[in-house]
């Protein structure tokens, strides 16, 4: 099946973080960098330029094109790590997406993650049934396995993206202090005073229908 709408598998994350910045990058075309995206921008710096090298029996791609034509998406993994089987010559694909900070509540970069993984099973016509995430913070791997809840969320947020988009429509804002204030798109999104002229709207609202 084919898809008109690419969504690119960054973007995904933006989503499950917050619809609205997702809506706001994809839709009205708004971004703006903070301290918080320029670390995560040198963090990639090391993975960014497509190169391949092998070493015993690992084979490593930096910045390999990833696309799947049946889910509609694409993008780049920052690294895929091939294992090379002794035994029939095969190679196991093993993504890494490289992320500033420390791991998260949410699971917005294990999605993005298991999508590069659908995107190499397509490609590749096999099956990969883990990946890792590394941190700047914490300088480790944190490997994530493509168990079937995790494939069904990916799916479900690729779906989920793909109707705002058909929709064109800017979800409201839901202010969350923590999250907002860390968002590079607050000033562009002002969720505080939107939700303040909201809630007011609704107030005013249920007074004529008293």
């Amino acid at each position: 099946m084919q898809h008109n709408e690419i969504i690119y598998l960054s973007r995904l994350q933006h989503f499950l973080f917050c619809p609205r910045q997702f809506a706001l990058i994809e839709l009205e075309g708004l971004w703006e960098e903070n301290l918080y995206t320029a670390e995560g921008q040198l963090l990639h710096q090391q993975a960014d330029q497509l190169q391949q090298r092998t070493r015993k029996n690992i084979t490593t791609i930096n910045a390999m094109p990833l696309s799947s034509s049946e889910l509609g998406i694409q993008g780049v993994a920052d690294v895929v790590e091939f294992y090379n089987s002794q035994d029939d010559g095969s190679q196991r694909p093993f993504p890494i997406e490289y992320k500033r900070g420390k791991p998260k509540e949410h699971r917005a970069d294990e999605v993005q993650l298991c999508a590069q993984a659908l995107c190499l099973e397509s490609m590749l016509n096999t099956v990969v049934p883990e990946g890792a995430l590394f941190y700047g913070q914490t300088k480790r791997r944190l490997v994530v396995t493509f168990d079937a809840e995790l494939r069904r969320l990916t799916l479900d947020v690729i779906a989920k993206c793909r109707e705002l988009l058909f929709t064109a429509r800017t979800p409201a804002p839901i202010y969350e202090e923590k999250k907002c204030n860390r968002c590079s798109l607050i000033d562009l999104c002002h969720p505080k005073t939107l939700c303040r002229q909201n809630s007011a709207k609704h107030w005013f609202i249920k007074q004529l229908e008293k």
